[in-house]
């Protein structure tokens, strides 16, 4: 296996190439390796460096007494970091003979006392054993790792999903075998990925009797990430699973209603103009962001020298200011449908801010805004800032 140096943050690892100095397909390595995910990467270290700090400082416990797993490692990247960045005592799992070695390898030229390699089945280690933070990164769905990462997180789950087209309703039946919910392949499919994803989680976490409050969770390219802080108690499960439901959305006028509950009555026809409504569901309908954490998140960027921090700061900032509101609308669709060109996104937001409404723009696209208008005052809204 061909082998070169990359540098993350702090950490410097040896990562798999086919030929040294050429760029390959992540997939097609003997280990993967994504340098793409550099990104995830960056506000993973920081994310979780604030937890664990919330963590110690709640249970004044030394941060090298934290445990944490990456149980899907491949190359190991983002488990070395944490453990050499956030200082946590690190398992890093990998079935695969090839990607154990390497991690091996690494562990040693980085000196970390603190991290520990695993060679098993991910659902195998984590049945086996509890861990304080939980990550799933797999490539591809974490689908067949929730029912285990449920059982063996005790107070933050991470969780990465790179399904996006099952997750968003372009490949629907892939979607409903996985998350055993309908999404919606419309202009807001990249949040109804987060929120799908979401309400399984809830649901595997309410199994046994855990409850999880979100506190950062972003769409960004190709993947859904997720940080979920969690709890012990039947009474906060039952109340999670109050935070679950449906979105029933207009697909001729592009009203959408929420309806909480896992068995909900949704009226047929749209309420606005009559027409037959589609349904999307069950999914998460509760806050996605926790605006105190995006903070500290990005105090802890600002303090670190990462790759990405400027985009990285971008995403979370957008992500803090985000009303709690499910589904965003996008100005272009509904400008195309009035027959004009769009204005800047931030001119409409201070619009709909002037005529009453709450607004915010989205971490999902430059085009995207949430308001508690309806669709027929937005519509409004944009014809007199014409």
């Amino acid at each position: 296996m061909n082998i070169r140096t990359v540098k993350e943050g702090e950490t410097e690892i040896l990562v798999p190439v086919h030929v040294e100095g050429v760029s390959f397909p992540p997939s097609a390595a003997p280990v993967f390796y994504n340098p793409v995910m550099e990104l995830n990467r960056d506000i993973s270290v920081a994310a979780t460096s604030v937890f664990v700090k919330r963590l110690s400082e709640k249970y004044e416990r030394e941060i090298s007494d934290i445990t944490y797993v990456d149980a899907l490692s491949a190359s190991g990247i983002r488990g070395l970091r944490i453990a050499n960045e956030v200082g946590v005592s690190t398992t890093l799992n990998d079935w695969s003979e090839e990607a154990y070695n390497l991690i091996l390898d690494n562990i040693d030229n980085l000196n970390l006392e603190n991290a520990k390699g695993s060679c098993k089945n991910a659902n195998l280690l984590l049945y086996e054993s509890r861990y304080n933070i939980v990550d799933l990164d797999p490539f591809g769905t974490p689908a067949p790792f929730l029912a285990a990462a449920a059982r063996s997180a005790v107070n933050m789950l991470e969780v990465t999903a790179t399904d996006t087209a099952p997750l968003c309703g372009a490949h629907l039946n892939s979607g409903i075998r996985k998350y055993a919910a309908i999404p919606f392949n419309n202009e807001y499919h990249s949040e109804m990925g987060v929120r799908i994803l979401l309400g399984k989680v809830a649901r595997e976490l309410s199994v046994h009797d855990k409850a999880m409050t979100p506190l950062l969770s972003h769409a960004t390219r190709h993947y859904v990430r997720s940080y979920l802080e969690i709890n012990k108690g039947a009474k906060r499960a039952d109340k999670m699973l109050q935070q679950l439901g449906y979105i029933s959305h207009c697909p001729v006028c592009g009203h959408r209603e929420t309806h909480p509950g896992i068995v909900a009555h949704i009226q047929k026809s749209c309420s606005m103009c009559d027409s037959d409504t589609m349904t999307a569901g069950p999914l998460w309908l509760g806050q996605l962001h926790d605006p105190g954490f995006c903070q500290e998140v990005i105090e802890e960027i600002e303090g670190r020298e990462l790759g990405t921090r400027e985009h990285a700061i971008k995403i979370i900032e957008l992500c803090m200011n985000e009303l709690n509101i499910p589904t965003f609308y996008d100005q272009h669709l509904i400008c195309k449908k009035l027959g004009l060109s769009a204005s800047l996104i931030n001119v409409l937001v201070d619009a709909l801010k002037d005529n009453g409404f709450a607004a915010s723009r989205t971490h999902f696209s430059g085009t995207s805004f949430k308001t508690d208008a309806n669709i027929s005052d937005i519509e409004k809204i944009i014809l007199d800032i014409r």
